[in-house]
């Protein structure tokens, strides 16, 4: 079924449910899910995709489809939601699925690549471009079918207790980041770490990591990592415009009715587009805030850069080599890319170089 088609027929569906509300009370199932999310209830953004969700499915249904969300930790630990929902402990789980590249690096596709697609693009991508298609056939494998929920724009590089200009500064630093972009990261001689979003804090507290990574000034702020550290880096480019999930146990999607496929389905397009607004307002006070705290900004050098971009392409092209999975998303998906960096350097860039102010 294509976008257009889906929304049309969740529109139908909708309308449905308002017009014959009455009926419908009466002859609709009662379904209720358990949600376990990766996030902790505390950033209101990223696990308020969840809650949105929840309450979404629950209006479209007359109350009879329900969703109980969990935070991070209550049902499942934040970084095996995809087990939880695969082995049927819960029904849906709200995730990173870049964080599972441990079982194959194809994952990553899902969330984000290193100097990737940016927020626009991964959902260009992901409606029109053929990756919803591509990423439910590799998922398949893994008994769960995915839905956008949630992105957090282009992230910031993290927070380091010490300034690191030269490719000689990283060698030896623990760093906090999940994925390829951990990867890429221990090619230029950082140590990376997996740390679920709740547990960050202490780590970089204790010393446990010299460095860590989670999205933005407004998330990053409630976390207070600027107590332990207070130098502030940009850009993430191991994550341009990172994609959430909801992925649900594929035997349980089977059972829902066709007008609750649809009203979750019409849910989460809506989380997917709140998430991503929500940041856009919430992130340039939460900065402000930061710098007038005393946090010092700096940009990743140049050499850096280049050094984590060429490094990124060449673990592609050594997995896409091995990986029969990851080198059929990589392939059309590097065109993709491709194709839409040439077309928003001319109207995206030309116009955001001339009117966007410094810092």
């Amino acid at each position: 079924m294509n976008r257009r088609e889906m929304l049309k027929k969740a529109g139908v569906a909708v309308a449905a449910s308002t017009v014959f509300g009455p009926v419908y009370a009466q002859t609709a199932p009662t379904i209720r899910w358990r949600l376990a999310s990766s996030f902790p209830k505390s950033l209101d953004t990223i696990f308020g995709a969840a809650d949105i969700l929840a309450e979404r499915v629950r209006d479209l249904t007359g109350g009879k489809f329900q969703i109980r969300t969990f935070p991070s930790g209550e049902i499942v630990p934040g970084l095996q939601v995809l087990d939880g929902v695969q082995q049927g402990t819960v029904e849906v789980g709200h995730t990173a699925m870049y964080y599972y590249v441990g079982k194959s690096l194809t994952m990553a596709f899902d969330t984000s690549l290193p100097f990737g697609l940016n927020a626009r693009q991964q959902n260009a991508w992901w409606y029109y471009g053929g990756g919803v298609e591509a990423i439910r056939e590799f998922l398949t494998d893994f008994s769960v079918i995915n839905f956008p929920g949630g992105n957090t724009g282009a992230q910031m590089g993290g927070w380091w207790r010490k300034e690191v200009n030269t490719l000689a500064d990283l060698k030896g630093i623990k760093m906090r980041i999940p994925g390829i972009g951990g990867q890429v990261w221990s090619r230029l001689g950082v140590v990376p770490q997996a740390i679920a979003g709740g547990e960050i804090y202490p780590a970089l507290e204790r010393g446990t990591v010299d460095s860590a990574e989670w999205v933005g000034p407004y998330d990053d702020e409630k976390l207070g990592f600027y107590k332990v550290a207070k130098f502030y880096y940009y850009p993430g480019w191991w994550e341009p415009g990172p994609g959430l999930s909801f992925i649900v146990n594929i035997n349980e999607w089977k059972k829902l009715p066709k007008d609750y496929q649809l009203a979750f389905e019409a849910a989460a397009a809506e989380a997917n587009v709140h998430m991503m607004a929500k940041y856009d307002a919430q992130n340039p006070p939460a900065l402000q805030r930061l710098l007038k705290g005393g946090v010092k900004l700096r940009k990743f050098s140049n050499e850096i850069l280049k050094a984590a971009q060429k490094a990124a392409f060449e673990i592609y092209e050594e997995e896409a080599a091995k990986n029969a999975s990851f080198k059929k998303i990589y392939t059309p998906w590097k065109k993709f890319r491709d194709e839409s960096y040439r077309m928003m350097a001319v109207h995206e860039l030309g116009y955001e170089q001339f009117a966007f102010p410094g810092i």
